[in-house]
């Protein structure tokens, strides 16, 4: 059986896990050990920093994608809130509070296939400004936008996209069938081909095997992205996916750790669900996972800026480089 420590050393020296290989040890190596291993390989690249960024729901509801998980899809009955895209002066005064508070960036989150005509116009105007006033940095997270919105985002300042894979491409079509694997992919490349940083990562819990996390892992890996969220399902009365249990905290801590071996030098950032674990992931701190989203977020409650910060100093941990 492959010695978990063993090979936290061999992935330090420049050994990196690759699609093929036997990694069923996974699945049984002990989760201490396999948490030390992930902690020893996050001290090594990431050393004692955690980023930590927060997010607006930019415009919410009333989305045409049939996201089995999501509160947001018109498809679905859990009486999410709705509303167009925010006033300007609203994500200004949300941004420069995170700013205050001490956070690395900030996100505009919007729901729907993609954000278009003049309320795109108006989230450029917000990054421009934030850009101009605020040490903050700024990243978006709008669908599955074209290769001229993306440079006109990266010309107004924002840094990072976020596009979500979900899952693994063989799981994909039981979450969503109005969109594909396919297409989540081509959006990162595209966004990634305009020079913009791409967060991406998936959810876990949502009936997939073990086989598919894995599988997500490493396809982030040979995508090179480095900023992975790591969201747990919470599942949500009124969505498809609404009966199903709870990922067990045990499992969550063994996903964030396997992901940290195969995504080393990447941002394993704690999204959805912190709560399921004890003390709202504080031992993930120093066993995995280098980021965080933090503050309110989208359907799930997280965790306070200050809270978070307050965990960083009793681990000897800081966002700041």
């Amino acid at each position: 059986m492959t010695d978990v420590l063993e090979l936290s050393q061999r992935i330090i020296d420049g050994y990196r896990i690759k699609r093929g290989d036997d990694l069923s040890f996974f699945l049984t190596a002990d989760l201490e050990k396999l948490e030390a291993g992930a902690g020893k390989i996050q001290r090594h690249f990431r050393k004692n920093h955690v980023d930590l960024c927060t997010i607006i729901n930019g415009r919410s509801g009333r989305c045409p994608e049939n996201c089995k998980y999501c509160a947001q899809s018109a498809h679905n009955k859990t009486g999410c809130e709705e509303y167009p895209f925010l006033p300007k002066e609203k994500i200004l005064a949300e941004a420069k509070s995170n700013a205050e508070a001490g956070v690395n960036r900030f996100a505009i989150v919007t729901a729907g296939r993609a954000l278009s005509g003049s309320e795109f116009d108006r989230a450029i105007e917000a990054y421009q400004e934030m850009r101009a006033t605020l040490p903050l940095g700024l990243c978006a997270s709008m669908g599955f936008l074209s290769a001229e919105q993306l440079h006109r985002l990266r010309m107004a300042g924002v840094s990072n996209y976020h596009h979500n894979i979900e899952t693994s491409r063989r799981n994909f079509p039981n979450i969503c069938t109005t969109h594909t694997y396919d297409d989540k992919i081509r959006e990162i490349k595209m966004a990634q081909a305009e020079g913009l940083q791409v967060c991406s990562g998936g959810i876990v819990g949502m009936g997939e095997t073990w086989e598919d996390r894995i599988d997500m892992a490493i396809s982030l890996s040979e995508l090179h992205i480095l900023s992975i969220p790591i969201n747990a399902l919470m599942p949500i009365p009124g969505s498809p996916l609404g009966h199903l249990h709870q990922i067990s905290a045990d499992d969550l801590m063994r996903t964030i750790a396997i992901f940290r071996y195969i995504n080393p030098e990447a941002d394993i950032r704690l999204a959805a669900g912190r709560k399921i674990m004890k003390d709202f992931g504080e031992k993930a701190f120093v066993s995995g996972a280098s980021a965080t989203i933090t503050g309110d977020m989208l359907t799930t409650s997280g965790t306070t800026i200050r809270g978070d910060f307050e965990i960083l100093k009793k681990l000897g941990l800081t966002n700041r480089e």
